[in-house]
């Protein structure tokens, strides 16, 4: 039978590698709505002539203006955010494709686990901010929820090999990003060119900045506590710069295994689109002999202090993980955009975390408080950022 998609963040990067597993398996896979903010609305109106959804949702009116007169016949075109909402909701679609960069791809997530749809995320940060809210609607629903993050997916199928309660640790391997070896005290001179060269992934700007500062790891640690149901105390992060095995877990008897294939993300989004089936293929094979050179070396977390700020937010409150991701999106922007350095932005994280523990914990009752949240830390770092920019600008 065809699965019928719809893929939030079209003309992203995993957008772009998910239609390359469609295109791969047209007899299996079809697009029945695709959705983008609108940036490139070029390439998005040649995504809708080629794979005719039947709906196109844009969030940029300017955008929709620009695409409505030439889209193809059949394709309904909804604009603004709470398009995101139907295409996630579609009645024709089978799983969901959630790629959207950030806690705006939040509400889409829930609408499709709400609508009872199975959701194959690879935005992280709808974990972080709202995980234990997210996992809880799946059960009640039925909806599965499947990551893509080549961590999480890597996980996902080695512990298909053994009972949960066989499992002593899961750890996440991280590539070390552009500046493994870069001498620390240079890293105030880091600018945004260099920091969005990543030395073996191909990704948007805010996850590469991410990757630079390893805070991905910090925050795919956070969404492993909620997909795998397990303490941050099992979960570690271990150096491997390849990017060739791509997570491991140890189970009780001391026995090690670990998923590897090539860098590419054609491979964990099939094995999300495809479950429980594994699905063959044509895409590019690991070498053997590759196998001989491969490094793994422990996280200096001196010098990458992100996975324990994430570390830091998951002990203090439920809410915690929602500031920090948020002071972490407004932080890579400002460092993006050339108003603070490089170290400045897991330092205006740090802050936005230490202000945050003076505040009452609430919980978490509802994906309305997730996001009331959300923007009580974006508020506090727009506020951190401006006060580092007025300092350097008085030097």
């Amino acid at each position: 039978m065809t699965r019928k998609l719809a893929i939030l963040g079209a003309t992203g990067s995993i957008g772009r590698s998910t239609l390359d597993v469609v295109r791969h398996h047209p007899e299996r896979l079809a697009v029945a709505a695709l959705a983008a903010h609108g940036r490139d609305p070029e390439r998005l109106l040649a995504l809708a002539r080629e794979f005719r959804p039947q709906l196109l949702a844009v969030v940029d009116p300017g955008a929709a203006d620009a695409i409505r007169a030439e889209l193809p016949p059949g394709v309904r075109l909804e604009v603004g955010a709470e398009a995101l909402i139907a295409a996630a909701t579609h009645p024709e679609v089978d799983k969901v494709v959630a790629a959207i960069v950030g806690a705006a791809g939040l509400k889409p997530v829930e609408a499709a686990l709400a609508a009872g749809k199975s959701v194959a995320l690879a935005n992280k940060e709808a974990l972080v901010v709202a995980g234990s809210l997210l996992t809880e609607l799946a059960r009640r629903t039925g909806a599965e929820l499947l990551p893509i993050d080549s961590e999480h997916v890597a996980l996902h199928q080695v512990l298909r090999c053994g009972a949960r309660d066989e499992v002593r640790r899961l750890v996440l391997t991280a590539s070390g990003g552009p500046f493994l070896r870069r001498d620390a005290a240079t890293f105030d001179a880091i600018r945004p060119a260099e920091a969005l060269k990543h030395p073996t992934w191909s990704m948007g700007a805010k996850i590469s900045i991410d990757s630079a500062t390893l805070m991905n790891k910090g925050l795919e640690l956070i969404e492993a506590t909620h997909l795998f149901a397990l303490p941050a105390s099992a979960i570690d992060v271990v150096v491997h710069p390849q990017s060739i095995l791509h997570s491991f877990v140890e189970y009780r008897d001391g026995s090690w295994l670990a998923q590897l294939s090539v860098n590419d993300m054609i491979f964990p989004i099939q094995y999300a689109l495809a479950w429980p089936e594994r699905w063959a293929n044509d895409f590019p094979r690991l070498p053997l002999e590759s196998l001989g050179a491969l490094e793994l070396e422990p996280l200096d977390e001196a010098r990458f202090p992100a996975v324990g700020l994430a570390r830091r937010a998951l002990a203090a409150n439920s809410s915690a993980p929602a500031v920090l991701n948020a002071a972490n999106e407004v932080a890579v922007g400002a460092f993006l955009e050339g108003r603070i350095s490089f170290p400045r932005i897991v330092a205006v994280v740090d802050a936005v975390l230490d202000a945050q523990s003076a505040e009452a914990d609430t919980g978490l009752p509802d994906i309305a408080t997730a996001l009331a949240w959300d923007n009580w830390g974006r508020v506090r770092a727009g506020e951190r950022v401006a006060a580092l920019a007025r300092g350097a600008a008085s030097r």
